[in-house]
């Protein structure tokens, strides 16, 4: 029987335990105390940091980057760029320190050391040792404490399957090494039994994500499979051991995923009955309340308790941030005191089922845990059933009274090497130091009632709450369309059911649109799947050079209506068509995995951008409308837009919606007729689009759908005198051509064409030698081979500082290596086909040049179904040889050694191409560097090069990328537009109105 006991029952009894713990905790403070100055190093950089806002950034910035500098000189120089920044208030012992003139003088290493060493201390305090030997040493040392343990592995983000494979074998090492040193350790009955039963001694914590390096919500069935069939062995060897395993909880993408796979797993035979297994939940995430009551259950229904540990959350400011850059709604609570209000209630609702679930409370809030102890002393819950947790390192004052009130404490060890641990520590350190931090607030002698008062939750939290809406956005802003979140299975299921839909409507006939009505054509070509070239995803109706006449023809007549039409009503129209496109979503999404063997994430992105595209560029059109008013006594001056005239759209294959839908609608709202000429390769997609402009009001004549053969339509368009706009993105071949075409004056041809052309790029990564590796080596590898490095802003250079060549190219070699080859529509697929058999044929012409030129560092295998070409990496490349210097569009990259940043930059600006480039390092004078003198219209700097958001991110390049304002960007809609400027003289025989007169 569930026992229910009001809240309220519990609080005399807590506040009465957390006195008695707080007395204990605050005893012989001396962190803010008036020894300041005796402190060490590593103290004070804490306290410096509590204090000073700015320095704690730039302080934990250097941390970060600590473990890429591999010498004292280097350690110096990075001091300096850090701290020496004027807008820093230094205390006057560091500044003092970081006054020395180069960073390889005496005064430079002098700060080198003290400072790495304090560091390095500071780690010491938060991380249990940097290998087994110690961490055995420091168990032990527990245990004479009084207080259990578990051991959590750090190291590299695992990126790799051979790295996946080595953190198993990592920990199954761990637990035999433990089990056999705890065979000479003297009992402690405190941790070592409750209730007259004996309880595992050892006991690890391990991540789900770090059994396969691929895990993905998108992939849950290939995920569930390759980590499960990893998660049996470390299971079935803890068994034979007599260790326990915990499951942590990680980021909130993963959680759904994790707690079905971990549910899945411990109801079969082999696992149900075993009760030293744990999950964990994150009292910060909004629906953990919900997550806790669902476990309950499903352990009710298993028949065998299993442990939960409840914690905060480390992740806030992670969660935070992508959730506001994906436009979806928080999962965390913003307010600190909702989490603590979340976490009573999940303490309550634990302890409460103490009979189907023991429960770990793990927190170094004393009044957190003086509640958990009130509610088990009411509820008279045994011994076993719960338990007290904290973190090396933290809260040790706490632990230690725990345990003289006679209660278990289990301390979570982190062990591993300390430099790549120190994405562990920053955690700990901002945990640390953050104003709302209790830890930090009892340091600072904060009022005892203060200190263990219930928490209040603020108003702003409740207004945030997940059955409130969004507050409205300011008129002038600008929000874009989220991207699907396949976390959800909801809409995992959307998507497949959407596949299931679009497949019935395979090898349909699409026809042009030709004013407003559909025309039957003589040639019809196949669009085939890419990932099946048998497969016919639709039929479609090839334009002749008349019926594109008639087309030029319809736009000329429909043109002084659609111009004189009211930019607000032609805006209108592009957001009701945005609005078909996210009806339509998924659906769009399939067509485009289908017709251009595009991954599903990838896929969805572009739609979301297409939607963007739609609604960005309506409110633009609206603020151009208003046009300016330069106004002086007596003579008005307005300066307004008008449309150019007639606009042709000529649109790649590999945006085949998102490229279509920007440059069409950019021409539409600003008052111009359009002809859209697709790729052959997607004109079902853009068929598509056609009917959702047709739908969503567009009239007849205005837009027109005209595919056809490029060297014919495409030629006779862009040729036509009474084309005023060419709207360009493809190949630079064909696009230098249209430019050189263009400029010639035609007969009768009363203006000059505009171009605007995107036409690709030769794109760089830069990995400077304090770059953050794991970041690194997945940046580079989503840059290159996303979509088969068939984007225009695909990474196909990755330029790589001679320090860390080697260990950087091994490690992009193996993460590649552990990506999925395969069709596009499957869910597992991270590289589909490329688009067809000519291109197929091009990229393997330029991989055998690469051979003659460089070394193979990799050449993975590829289906032979569709068009699949397996990634390749070439290493050792020069940067004048052929695959570094000429567009290649496909999964093929060249690796460059050079000896220092300078190199790096001049390598990267030595080709045609100036699209988007990109640079990890955590270096403050490169970043800068790199910002102004790195040739390319996008640069990311520590993220992913593809993927421009628009408003965020407009797209575009110069040089041989391309000519014309960046796509998504506030000056785009006015290369579609003529200015024109009215004067007005308001003078009558010497008078003028006078504004604001009566």
């Amino acid at each position: 029987m569930v026992v229910q006991v009001q809240k309220s029952t519990y609080e005399a009894k807590t506040q009465e335990i957390a006195r008695q713990l707080l007395a204990a905790t605050q005893e012989n403070r001396s962190f803010f105390g008036a020894l300041r100055d005796q402190m060490r190093w590593d103290d004070k950089l804490l306290a410096w940091a509590m204090s000073n806002p700015g320095l704690r950034v730039q302080l934990f910035r250097f941390i970060d980057t600590l473990p890429a500098l591999h010498s004292k000189p280097e350690i110096a120089a990075h001091l300096q760029e850090y701290l020496g920044d004027e807008s820093v208030e230094l205390p006057s012992a560091l500044k003092g320190m970081l006054g020395f003139a180069n960073p390889d003088s005496m005064p430079g290493q002098v700060a080198a050391t003290t400072v790495g060493t304090a560091v390095e201390t500071l780690a010491h305090k938060y991380i249990s040792g940097e290998n087994i030997k110690q961490v055995i040493k420091t168990v032990e040392r527990l245990r004479k404490e009084k207080m259990a343990f578990t051991i959590d592995l750090l190291g590299e983000a695992v990126i790799t399957e051979a790295e996946a494979q080595s953190y198993l074998e990592r920990y199954l090492d761990l637990m035999q090494q433990l089990v056999q040193a705890s065979k000479s350790w003297t009992p402690v009955p405190l941790i070592d039994e409750a209730d007259g039963q004996p309880l595992p001694k050892v006991q690890v914590s391990v991540k789900l994500t770090a059994f396969y390096s691929q895990f993905d919500p998108l992939d849950a069935k290939g995920s569930e499979q390759r980590v499960s069939d990893r998660i049996r062995i470390l299971l079935r060897r803890a068994k034979e051991l007599g260790a326990a395993v915990h499951f942590d909880m990680e980021q909130y993408a993963y959680k759904d995923l994790t707690f079905s796979i971990l549910k899945k797993l411990l109801m079969e035979e082999e696992f149900r009955t075993r009760t030293d297994i744990g999950m964990t939940i994150q009292a910060y995430l909004r629906d953990s309340e919900q997550d806790a009551r669902e476990l309950i259950s499903w352990a009710k229904l298993r028949g065998y308790p299993i442990t939960i540990r409840l914690v905060k959350g480390a992740y806030w400011d992670q969660e935070t941030i992508k959730a506001e850059q994906k436009h979806w709604q928080q999962p965390v609570y913003n307010d600190k005191a909702a989490t603590d209000a979340n976490f009573e209630t999940i303490t309550q609702l634990l302890l409460e089922n103490h009979q189907y679930v023991y429960a770990a409370i793990g927190s170094h809030n004393v009044r957190s845990q003086s509640l958990a102890i009130a509610i088990a002393e009411s509820l008279n819950v045994p011994r076993r059933c719960f338990e007290m947790q904290v973190l090396y390192g933290m809260g040790d004052k706490l632990a230690s009274s725990l345990v003289n009130r006679g209660y278990r404490v289990r301390v979570y060890c982190p062990y591993g090497e300390l430099l790549p641990g120190m994405a562990y520590l920053i955690r700990r350190l901002l945990e640390n130091t953050a104003n709302s931090s209790f830890l930090r607030q009892n340091l600072e002698n904060r009022p005892v009632e203060e200190l263990i008062a219930p928490p209040v939750i603020k108003d702003t939290e409740r207004e945030n709450s997940p059955d409130s809406s969004p507050p409205p956005l300011p008129p002038s802003s600008f929000s874009g369309a989220a991207d699907t979140d396949y976390a959800e299975e909801k809409e995992r299921n959307v998507a497949a059911q959407a596949f299931q839909t679009v497949r019935q409507q395979l090898g349909k006939t699409y026809l042009p649109l030709v004013n407003g009505e559909y025309v039957n054509t003589q040639q019809i070509i196949d669009s085939l799947n890419p990932s099946n070239f048998s497969e016919v995803v639709g039929k479609v109706g090839l334009l002749s050079v008349e019926q594109a006449e008639q087309a030029m023809q319809a736009a000329k007549t429909a043109f002084p209506g659609w111009r004189k039409t009211p930019a607000r009503q032609r805006a209108g129209i592009l957001r009701k068509a945005a609005d078909l496109m996210e009806q339509r979503r998924a659906e769009l999404s399939a067509w485009i995995v289908l017709e251009v063997g595009k991954p599903v994430r990838e896929a969805d992105g572009e739609v979301s951008e297409a939607i963007d595209f739609c609604r960005y560029y309506a409110d633009e059109m609206e603020r151009l409308d208003q046009g300016y008013n330069y106004d002086i006594a007596g003579e008005t001056n307005r300066y307004i837009y008008q449309p150019r005239g007639i606009a042709v759209v000529i649109s790649p294959w590999n945006f085949p919606l998102a490229i279509a839908t920007g440059m069409t609608v950019a021409a539409l709202v600003a008052g111009n007729c359009t002809l859209l000429k697709p790729a052959e390769t997607s004109s079902v997609i853009t068929a598509k689009l056609t009917e959702i402009l047709v739908e969503a009001g567009i009239p007849k004549g205005v837009f027109q759908y005209v595919p056809g053969k490029g060297s014919q339509v495409g030629a006779y368009l862009v040729n036509h005198p009474d084309t005023h706009v060419i709207a360009f993105t493809g190949s630079q071949e064909v696009g230098c051509r249209i430019y050189a075409e263009a400029a010639i004056l035609k007969p009768d041809q009363k203006h000059m064409k505009r171009v605007i052309a995107e036409m690709g790029g030769k794109n760089a990564i830069i990995v400077d030698e304090s770059a953050d590796l794991d970041q690194a080596v997945v940046g580079a590898v989503q840059s290159a081979f996303g979509y088969s490095g068939q984007k225009c802003s695909a990474c196909s250079r990755v330029i790589v500082l001679q320090p860390i060549y080697d260990t950087f190219v091994q490690r992009f070699v193996e993460a590649t290596k552990s990506l999925n080859v395969g069709e596009a529509e499957l869910p597992s697929t991270q590289v589909g086909p490329v688009i067809d058999a000519n291109a197929s044929d091009r990229i393997r012409e330029y991989i055998e040049k690469g051979k003659a030129e460089a070394k193979v560092a990799l050449e993975m295998p590829s289906p032979d179904k569709g068009y699949f070409i397996g990634p390749v990496i070439f290493k050792d490349v020069s940067p004048n040889a052929v695959i570094a210097q000429q567009e290649i569009f496909g999964p093929v990259v060249a690796v460059i050694r050079v000896k220092d940043f300078k190199e790096a930059l001049e390598v990267a600006n030595g080709t045609n191409y100036a699209l988007t480039g990109g640079l990890y390092s955590r270096t403050p004078s490169h970043i800068e560097m790199a910002q102004e003198e790195f040739e390319v219209g996008n640069l990311y700097i520590n993220r992913t090069i593809t993927g421009a958001i628009v408003a965020r991110q407009p797209f575009g390049g110069f040089k041989l990328s391309g000519v014309g304002s960046k796509a998504g960007g506030p000056d785009y809609l006015l290369q579609f537009l003529e200015p024109r400027t009215v004067t007005e003289n308001i003078q009558r025989q010497g008078f003028a109105p006078i504004e604001g007169a009566d």
